[in-house]
């Protein structure tokens, strides 16, 4: 180790704290860095899963968002680059109770600590989670400043103005920034043990993806149900998504506000909708976007719902599946028009999951069926959307 590098691991494991968290209403926490250094601001979520957490900081729908884990053994398993769900993490920073040790698992491929570094992600540690969560219930996904300084000095007055003046996701159009920047074509499936990802070998379904942040395994949910995925950006046209003559088309997930995002993929969508009588399905942006083209609404939840443990109850069979879910807007089941029926809502707190029209197979869902993390009692529905194409 260099001698520069000796004094950094120095600083980094010194009494005195190297990061902090400052909430927009004055609320600091002080903790310990990893990963990079440098400031950041973004709204503050908390996400309950257990397992995953390089899937969610790589998850597109992230964007502009800070991640505390609930969980405490965030780091003991590395990150292998197979567990991306894009190319870089998306999350702005992760806030942790306890340092990421020594990863112990076979399938690692470096540390947390160094793939955030390499990344430009900052991580902090040693902080009170449950406080924090308390926090983010009671403010509803505050506004924060997080830096990350090894000599352990920081503006406090800068970085509490900072955090004022943060824009937030509401109004915001993010699904732009993460959208692909042309359209390509997948073939990649689901992992299975012991070859891992394959690729489809048998022709399938023509299917279009509007990718509005897409994730990696959901895209090799739908090759692995009998789908031909083409992946068009999220700014696609009618005429651009119709001319691969598609068998049916896909509304992926996404971060930001729908009504944003809406304004340039609503219209497209309403008309596919009147102009065509394809099967659609859409998933958390996805699933937002096809309301509002049906003519619904949707609303700014609270603190959101981020986590790999959510009740669903499918109104139609009373089954309840357990979901992974990760989004901060809600449709509004209240608005939704004639013709088109609820057909989940969460058990947590009644918010509409899923609709569906009642006389064209179109539906959608806010909880992710991909279950990347999370349980897989939902991937019925990529076989549902498939079932329902010609």
């Amino acid at each position: 180790m260099s001698s520069a590098s000796s004094a950094a691991q120095k600083q980094e494991n010194a009494d005195f704290p190297t990061a902090c968290v400052v909430l927009a209403d004055g609320t600091i926490f002080y903790g310990r860095g990893f990963g990079a250094t440098g400031i950041i601001e973004a709204e503050l979520c908390f996400n309950t899963a257990m397992t995953g957490y390089q899937e969610i900081m790589t998850d597109p729908s992230y964007a502009g968002q800070a991640i505390t884990f609930t969980f405490p053994h965030i780091g003991n398993t590395g990150v292998t680059a197979e567990d991306d769900e894009t190319a870089d993490p998306v999350a702005r920073a992760m806030i942790v109770k306890w340092d990421p040790t020594e990863p112990s698992n076979w399938r690692s491929e470096q540390t947390l600590s160094a793939w955030l570094a390499k990344r430009g992600r900052i991580g902090v540690g040693g902080i009170d989670t449950r406080r924090l969560t308390r926090a983010i219930r009671q403010q509803g996904a505050p506004h924060v400043a997080i830096q990350h300084a090894p000599d352990g000095k920081f503006d406090i007055p800068a970085l509490l103005q900072k955090a004022r003046d943060f824009k937030g996701l509401e109004g915001q159009d993010l699904a732009i920034e993460v959208t692909c920047a042309q359209s390509y074509n997948w073939n990649e499936q689901r992992w299975a043990w012991p070859d891992g990802f394959t690729d489809r070998t048998t022709a399938g379904k023509k299917v279009v993806a509007i990718d509005f942040g897409a994730k990696r395994n959901i895209l090799r949910c739908l090759a692995s149900a009998g789908c031909d995925v083409t992946v068009l950006p999220a700014t696609a046209t009618t005429e651009e998504i119709l001319a691969h003559n598609p068998s049916g088309i896909f509304l992926s997930n996404g971060p930001g506000d729908p009504a944003a995002t809406g304004a340039y993929a609503v219209p497209v969508i309403r008309e596919i909708l009147d102009t065509t009588d394809l099967p659609i399905f859409g998933i958390c942006l996805g699933h937002q976007m096809l309301a509002l083209a049906l003519g619904g609404k949707t609303l700014k939840m609270n603190h959101g719902h981020h986590g790999a443990n959510h009740p669903v109850k499918e109104t139609g069979t009373g089954k309840v599946e357990i979901t992974s879910m990760n989004h901060g807007f809600a449709v509004d089941a209240s608005s939704l028009p004639d013709g088109v029926k609820e057909t989940h809502v969460s058990l947590f707190d009644g918010s509409n999951c899923g609709i569906a029209m009642t006389d064209r197979p179109v539906f959608s869902v806010q909880h992710h069926p991909e279950a990347s993390p999370g349980p897989q009692d939902s991937f019925y529905l990529f076989e549902r959307f498939v079932a329902s194409m010609p």
